[in-house]
């Protein structure tokens, strides 16, 4: 498998504002680093654990020949429900992400365990074994919500291990050359994937940007809870619990500059026609703190509490209202908010001729 990256959908593009490293903070060999703000990784030193691919939360890290969707349905099939790095994925468990996790532990009719220290997938494998550890226990933590159902960590302190499964050195940084230059396209190929691949942005990237998408584990987590039985009762957490998806209000300090909504990679902020409001949809928020990052008056901000409920009875709800109004200067739409109907465009702009006309003045008296 290869590391595949989708520049369009990296919330680092979408923004250079955007301060989202999760990616880094994972990997294991410290292959991947931040170049001109986009994510960039040399494929030779890339052990494809696929930890990025977990944490990420547009999904814009992928394993080629992997799809996480087929892997779920392939499990359910299974008669083990155990899993185990490399064996059971060709990859780290830690390519599974909190919302995979929650849907297998719905779907599945016994517990699912996991073989956590069984993980050397390479470098330092103690980042990979605390992600994955860390992401059962919210996932764990968030069924205790609704559910009885609950994800089981199988320890392999006690079990023997072959000496090649415990060494932690990849085998793609044990590559040679030597077998390579049968062919020149292989010997480039090698020699390729020793170079740092950084990601540019062009005009299809760009368009691309614009586009609003929901992550396929998303999709498949809110199509697994329709088929859950409601709780009797919906319990509120708190928003440092739960990682994947958040609820957010907007305080009067709001200016309605757009950039929010305008930005959204996935369409969980959205307005009207109009402009005229700021609605929410907890459902489709993943998280990546982008609205956070990019509001200059620190506008958004994460409830104390996210509410189950929204898992079962999502609802679109309204942030903020604004009244839009037609400026007298230049015809233009604007928020008002009191006073004489002028954009803050032609304020400024008055301003501005203000102070030259009472420059010129000056210069004329002296």
């Amino acid at each position: 498998m290869n590391l595949l990256f989708d520049v369009s959908t990296c919330v680092r593009a979408t923004s250079k504002f955007s301060e989202c490293t999760k990616c880094v903070d994972v990997c294991p060999v410290d292959t991947i680093e931040i170049v001109d703000n986009i994510p960039a990784f040399t494929p030779s030193a890339c052990t494809t654990c696929g930890g990025c691919v977990g944490v990420c939360p547009t999904e814009s890290f992928s394993l080629s020949g992997f799809s996480s969707i087929e892997f779920f349905f392939k499990f359910l099939e299974e008669e083990s429900n155990e899993l185990t790095c490399q064996k059971d994925l060709y990859s780290c468990l830690s390519v599974l992400s909190v919302e995979h996790l929650i849907s297998m532990a719905i779907a599945s009719d016994e517990a699912v365990i996991m073989n956590v220290d069984a993980c050397v997938c390479g470098g330092d494998s103690t980042k990979l074994q605390d992600q994955l550890r860390a992401n059962i226990e919210e996932a764990n933590f968030v069924l205790s919500t609704f559910s009885d159902k609950e994800i089981l960590i199988k320890s392999a302190a006690t079990e023997s291990i072959k000496e090649e499964e415990r060494a932690t050195t990849s085998r793609r940084s044990l590559f040679s050359l030597k077998g390579a230059i049968k062919s020149k396209q292989a010997f480039d190929e090698a020699v390729d994937a020793d170079e740092l691949k950084a990601f540019g942005i062009d005009l299809t990237d760009i368009s691309k940007i614009k586009d609003k998408v929901i992550p396929d584990k998303r999709k498949l987590l809110f199509s697994l809870l329709k088929r859950v039985e409601k709780p009797e009762n919906y319990e509120v957490i708190a928003t440092e619990d739960i990682n994947f998806t958040s609820q957010k209000f907007v305080d009067d300090t709001c200016t309605n500059c757009q950039i929010c909504y305008r930005i959204c990679p996935t369409g969980a902020l959205s307005s009207n026609g109009k402009f005229s409001l700021i609605n929410f949809d907890a459902m489709l928020c993943v998280k990546c703190h982008l609205c956070h990052d990019v509001c200059e008056p620190n506008s958004i901000q994460l409830q104390p509490g996210f509410e189950i409920k929204e898992f079962f009875e999502p609802t679109q709800r309204t942030l903020a209202t604004f009244d839009i109004q037609r400026c007298n200067e230049c015809g233009n739409y604007f928020t008002y908010t009191g006073g004489e109907k002028e954009c803050i465009r032609c304020k400024i702009e008055e301003e501005e001729a203000m102070e030259l006309h009472s420059l010129a003045r000056q210069r004329n008296k002296s």
